[in-house]
C-alpha cells in the first residue's frame, strides 16, 4: 500500500503539469487521428511527452535495484495521440534514457516502454480505422491500454531480467501499484485533453453561431454598399453579437459610424485621427492593442473610458475601403473569442462588398442587355416603318428618296455585327448619311472622297468611319453661318494606312472645352486596341480647319 500511494502522488504531480500543459498558450487544439502539421507543434509535443515519461522514472521509488514508476503515463498516450509511429518515438526516447541509468531491469524497461508506445499507436490506429478516432479518449479505452501495457511490462521482465527470482520478486511487490497508478494517471490526463479540446469546439462553436447570425443580419444591409446608414446598422449588429464597449465603422478617412461606450466624443463624420487606424488602413494589417502591453490611447479625449482595441481593415480586390473597430474598456479585458470573431469579421464584410459589388454589375449587365434588346427592335421597327411610309409616297418624289436613305442607313446598321469591316463598308455606310445630312443643309455642305481604290478591302473596327462625320458636321460645319466642307481621304503612308477626315469649321478647341467629342474617344479606343502603331490624332487650327487622322499598321489591318 506505500508503493500504491508514493505512486499516486507521483501520479498526482505528473496530472497537475498535464494541468498546467493543457491550459498553455503551448498547447494546440487536437484531433484524435490528426497530427499537427506544424513540424514545431509536433517537436514540442514530442518533447513533452517524451519529458513526462522521463520524469516518471526519475520521480519513482526505488525497490529492489529497480525503479518503481509511472514512465508508461506518457508512453502510451503518445501511442494514443499521435499513433504508432510518433508513440514508438517516444517510447524509445524515454526507453533509451532508461536503459542508460543501468540495474538488472535496465535493458527489459527499455524494451517494454517502447512495447507500450507501440500498444497505444495500436489502439489509435484501430480507432482511426474504424472511423472513430474519438474513442481514445474514453477514460475507460485509456484504462484498458495503459493496464494491458502494464502487464506486457511485467512480462518482459520476467522474461528478459536476470536473476529470474529478484524479477519475480520485483514484479510480484510492483505489479498491482503500478498498473493501477498508471492506468488511473492516463486517464485522469486524456481526461483534462479531452475537456480543453471540447472547450475549444464550444468557443469555435459559440464564435460560428455569431459569425453566422451576424452574416445573416448583415447580408441584406451590405447589399447598399458602406454609406454611413449602413455602417450604423452594421456597428449596431457587431454590438450586440459581441457584447464589447463600443464598434465603429470608418471609411479610409472619417468615421461612418459609433456605438457603445465614448459615443459622446467618438462623432461620426469627424476625421481619423488614430494612428492606430490609419496604420492599419496604410499597411492591410489587423492591429491589436490589448490594453497592457499596448494601450488605445484616445486622440479625441484624455479622459476616454477605451483602452484596449482591434482594429480590422476591409479590403475588397487588395484595396482598403474602410476599417471595422472593436472597444474594450479599462476595467475589461479583450476576450479571445471576440478578437477571434472581430478578425474573421474582416473577411466576412470584404466579401459581402464583393457580392454587393457583384450583384450591382449584374444587374446593370441585365439593364444593358435590355437596353440592347429595345435597340434592336426600335431601328427594326422605324426600318419597316419607312418602308410602309415609302409605300405610300410617289416614286419620283423627293422624301421617297430621302426615306430610302435613312432606311439604308439603319438596315447597314443592323447588318454590321462583327468587329470589323471593310473601309468599303464603311464608306457605303457614310455615303447613307451624308445623303440625309445632305438634304437638313441644301447648299451648305459638301462632301468631298479621296479614296485609294486599292485600299477598300482593308479591315477597320466598324462604325469608325460614320463618328468622325458625323462629328465634324455636329460640332463643326452646323455651327458655321456660311459653306461647310468635309473631306474624306484614304491614303496609304508608308507602312500604315491612313484615314483622314477633315473640315472646314476649325472648332475642336471649343468642343474639346465644353465636354464634347464622346464618339471620337470611342474610336480612339477602338482603334488603340489593334495594336502597336494604331493610334487617332486630332490637330485643329481655330477657325480654319479641323482633322482627325485614323492611322492603323498595314499588318493589323489586313
Amino acid at each position: 500500500m506505500m508503493l500504491l500511494a508514493t505512486l499516486v502522488q507521483t501520479m498526482s504531480c505528473l496530472v497537475c503539469v498535464a494541468y498546467v500543459y493543457a491550459k498553455s498558450p503551448a498547447f494546440k487544439p487536437w484531433r484524435p487521428g490528426q497530427l499537427p502539421h506544424n513540424k514545431l507543434v509536433l517537436v514540442g509535443m514530442f518533447g513533452f511527452f517524451t519529458a513526462l515519461s522521463i520524469a516518471g522514472t526519475y520521480l519513482g521509488p526505488p525497490v529492489h535495484g529497480a525503479i518503481a514508476n509511472t514512465r508508461a503515463i506518457g508512453a502510451v498516450l503518445a501511442g494514443l495521440i499521435g499513433g504508432p509511429r510518433f508513440g514508438v518515438a517516444v517510447g524509445l526516447a524515454s526507453g533509451l534514457h532508461r536503459w542508460s541509468l543501468g540495474g538488472f531491469t535496465a535493458l527489459a524497461c527499455g524494451i517494454s516502454t517502447t512495447v507500450e508506445a507501440l500498444i497505444g499507436g495500436l489502439v489509435h490506429r484501430a480507432a482511426v480505422r474504424s472511423n472513430a478516432p474519438e474513442r481514445v479518449l474514453r477514460p475507460w479505452v485509456v484504462v484498458a491500454t495503459t493496464a494491458v501495457a502494464e502487464v506486457v511490462q511485467m512480462a518482459i521482465i520476467l522474461l528478459v531480467a536476470r536473476p529470474f527470482v529478484d524479477a519475480w520478486t520485483l514484479v510480484a511487490q510492483i505489479a498491482v501499484p503500478m498498473i493501477v497508478a498508471n492506468a488511473a494517471g492516463a486517464a485522469l490526463f486524456m481526461s483534462i485533453i479531452r475537456d480543453r479540446i471540447q472547450t475549444f469546439d464550444k468557443v469555435g462553436a459559440e464564435s460560428a453561431a455569431r459569425a453566422l447570425r451576424i452574416a445573416e443580419r448583415a447580408s441584406s444591409v451590405m447589399a447598399k454598399g458602406l454609406a454611413p446608414d449602413v455602417a450604423e446598422e452594421i456597428a449596431r449588429i457587431i454590438h450586440d453579437e459581441t457584447g464589447v464597449g463600443a464598434v465603429s465603422v470608418t471609411d479610409t478617412r472619417s468615421v461612418l459610424a459609433f456605438v457603445g461606450i465614448g459615443a459622446d466624443h467618438h462623432r461620426v463624420g469627424s476625421s481619423i485621427r488614430s494612428e492606430s487606424t490609419l496604420r492599419a488602413v496604410a499597411a492591410h494589417e489587423v492591429v491589436f492593442l490589448d490594453g497592457v502591453r499596448e494601450v488605445f490611447r484616445c486622440p479625441i479625449h484624455a479622459h476616454c473610458p477605451l483602452s484596449s482595441a482591434l482594429i480590422v481593415p476591409l479590403v475588397v480586390d487588395g484595396e482598403v475601403l474602410g476599417t471595422i473597430k472593436l472597444y474594450e474598456p479599462a476595467n475589461k479585458a479583450f476576450l479571445r473569442i471576440n478578437r477571434t470573431l472581430g478578425e474573421g469579421l474582416s473577411s466576412l464584410f470584404s466579401t459581402l462588398v464583393l457580392r454587393s459589388r457583384y450583384q450591382e454589375q449584374k444587374n446593370l449587365l441585365v439593364m444593358s442587355e435590355l437596353k440592347l434588346a429595345r435597340a434592336q427592335v426600335n431601328p427594326h421597327f422605324l426600318f419597316n416603318a419607312l418602308n410602309t411610309v415609302m409605300a405610300m409616297l410617289p416614286i419620283t418624289s423627293q422624301p421617297r428618296a430621302l426615306l430610302n436613305h435613312l432606311a439604308n442607313f439603319f438596315r447597314k446598321n443592323l447588318k454590321r455585327s462583327n468587329e470589323l469591316a471593310t473601309i468599303e463598308e464603311e464608306l457605303e455606310h457614310v455615303r447613307a448619311y451624308l445623303e440625309i445630312e445632305k438634304a437638313r443643309f441644301e447648299d451648305r455642305l459638301s462632301v468631298d472622297l479621296d479614296v485609294d481604290p486599292a485600299l477598300l478591302k482593308i479591315k477597320v473596327p466598324s462604325f469608325t468611319l460614320q463618328p468622325l462625320i458625323e462629328n465634324a458636321i455636329k460640332h463643326g460645319i452646323s455651327e458655321m453661318l456660311g459653306p461647310g466642307r468635309a473631306t474624306i481621304r484614304v491614303w496609304r503612308d508608308g507602312d500604315d494606312v491612313r484615314i483622314d477626315v477633315e473640315d472646314n469649321a476649325g472648332t475642336y478647341e471649343e468642343v474639346k472645352r465644353a465636354g464634347g467629342g464622346l464618339g471620337l474617344g470611342l474610336v480612339d479606343r477602338r482603334i488603340r486596341s489593334l495594336g502597336h502603331g494604331a493610334s487617332v490624332e486630332i490637330h485643329c487650327l481655330p477657325n480654319e480647319w479641323t482633322r482627325v487622322s485614323v492611322r492603323v499598321p498595314s499588318a493589323e489591318a489586313a
